[in-house]
C-alpha cells in the first residue's frame, strides 16, 4: 500500500465511532492552534489549448481527464489564531497530485491516442474560517481561503497509438492566483483538551495557466514549440487533526470557602439618664472582651443608644458617652481601641418602639458586635 494511502487509512480509523470519547458540548477554540490533515483528491477535466509559435499548423484543442476514484491526493498544513467570536485567521501549505487518465482531442480522433503523466499542486493560502457553536457535539464551520499556486505538469504527453513520434508534450511549472472555499466538521477530544477531529470538504481553484507544450510530428517538421493553456479545479475531502494550544484545562475542584462566622451580639443596659457601667454591666462587657480574644473576629462594633426621654441633641450625646464607657471598658480588658468601632445613634435606633418622651430600660444601651 502506498505511504500516503497508509496514512489516510489510519487517520480513518482514529476517526471511527469506537475510537472517539462521547463529547457532551464542544468548547470554542481560543487563541494559537495548528492543523493538519490528508485525504482524496478530485482534479476535474482540464481544456487544453495548444498554440505553436510560428506556425497554426499545430493548433490544437483538447480535453485532459484524471484518474477518477481515490487515487488523487490532498495534503494540508496550517497555523491560526481563534477569535474569542467564532472566527479564525490560518496561513496554509497544501499539495495536491493527480495522474493524468485520458486526453482526448488534440488532433487526434477520438480515443485513438494514448496518454501519460502526472499534475502537482503546491500552494500557499490565507484562510479565514467562522465556528458555527450549536451546542452540538461537534463543531460545523465554513471558511474562504486565497493565495498563490504552483502546478507542475509532469512529462504530460498524448501520441497517436498508430505512430507512437506523433505526440504532444506539456511540462513545466507555473503559479496562479488561488482561491478555495470549505466546509468542514471538527470533534473535540473531552479526553485531550485542545486536540480535535477534522472532517472538510474543499473546492480549490486557480486562473488559467499557460506552460511550455511541443508537438511531435512523425514526418516533416519534426518539433514545433508552443504553449498550453489548461484549467486547475479541484474537490478534495480532508480527515485531520487539530491542536489548539490555549484549551482550558479542566480545573481542579474548588475547596468551598468556609462559611464566615456569625456575628456575636453583647447588650450592656445603662440605669435612665446615666452612662456608668453597672456592675451586670461590666460583666457583659467582660463575656464580649474574653469572646473576641477567643479569636475568629476581624471587627468590634461598639454602638451607643438612648431612649427618648430627652432631646434628640441630649440623647445623641448620651448615647456617645454610654459607647465610649464600654469603649474604655473593653480597652481596659486588652481590646486595643484599634480593633473598635465606635459610633452613637442617639434615640434614632429603638430596639423597643415608643412614643416621643417615654422612658425605656431596653433602649438605654450600648451594643457590641463581634465580626
Amino acid at each position: 500500500m502506498p505511504p500516503r494511502h497508509s496514512l489516510l487509512t489510519a487517520l480513518l480509523l482514529a476517526a471511527s465511532p469506537l475510537a472517539l470519547p462521547v463529547a457532551s458540548h464542544a468548547q470554542p477554540v481560543r487563541g494559537l492552534y495548528v492543523g493538519a490533515g490528508v485525504g482524496f483528491n478530485w482534479m476535474t477535466d482540464s481544456d487544453i489549448s495548444f498554440t505553436g509559435r510560428g506556425t497554426s499548423a499545430a493548433n490544437a484543442s483538447g480535453t485532459a481527464s484524471f484518474d477518477r476514484g481515490f487515487s488523487g491526493f490532498v495534503g494540508v498544513a496550517s497555523v491560526g489564531y481563534a477569535f474569542a467570536n467564532g472566527l479564525r485567521a490560518e496561513a496554509e501549505l497544501n499539495f495536491r497530485q493527480n495522474d493524468v487518465n485520458q486526453i482526448s482531442g488534440l488532433g487526434f480522433p477520438g480515443r485513438s491516442g494514448f496518454s501519460g503523466g502526472a499534475v502537482f499542486s503546491w500552494g500557499v493560502m490565507a484562510n479565514v474560517l467562522y465556528d458555527l457553536h450549536l451546542g452540538w457535539p461537534v463543531v460545523p464551520y465554513v471558511g474562504a481561503g486565497i493565495g498563490v499556486v504552483s502546478q507542475n505538469w509532469d512529462n504530460v504527453r498524448q501520441s497517436s497509438r498508430a505512430n507512437p513520434a506523433d505526440f504532444y508534450h506539456i511540462v513545466g511549472t507555473e503559479a496562479a492566483l488561488a482561491y478555495q472555499g470549505i466546509l468542514g466538521l471538527a470533534y473535540p477530544l473531552q479526553a485531550l483538551p485542545g486536540l480535535s477531529l477534522t472532517a472538510e470538504y474543499r473546492l480549490f481553484g486557480a486562473a488559467q495557466e499557460s506552460r511550455d507544450a511541443v508537438r511531435y510530428f512523425a514526418s516533416g517538421d519534426p518539433r514545433v514549440p508552443g504553449s498550453a493553456e489548461t484549467d486547475n479545479l479541484h474537490h478534495s475531502l480532508l480527515f485531520g487533526v487539530r491542536y489548539a494550544f490555549g484549551a482550558a484545562r479542566s480545573a481542579p475542584a474548588a475547596t468551598p470557602a468556609a462559611a464566615p462566622a456569625p456575628a456575636r451580639s453583647f447588650l450592656v443596659f445603662f440605669d435612665w439618664d446615666r452612662a456608668e457601667l453597672t456592675e451586670r454591666a461590666r460583666q457583659v462587657v467582660a463575656e464580649a472582651a474574653s469572646s473576641a480574644q477567643r479569636g475568629g473576629v476581624t471587627r468590634i462594633e461598639v454602638a451607643g443608644h438612648a431612649d427618648r426621654s430627652g432631646t434628640p441633641q441630649y440623647n445623641q450625646r448620651l448615647s456617645e458617652r454610654r459607647a465610649q464607657a464600654v469603649a474604655a471598658e473593653l480597652e481596659r480588658r486588652g481590646i486595643p481601641r484599634s480593633a473598635m468601632t465606635i459610633q452613637a445613634f442617639g434615640e434614632t435606633r429603638p430596639l423597643v418602639p415608643t412614643a416621643d418622651g417615654a422612658r425605656e430600660p431596653q433602649n438605654r444601651r450600648v451594643e457590641i458586635v463581634l465580626r
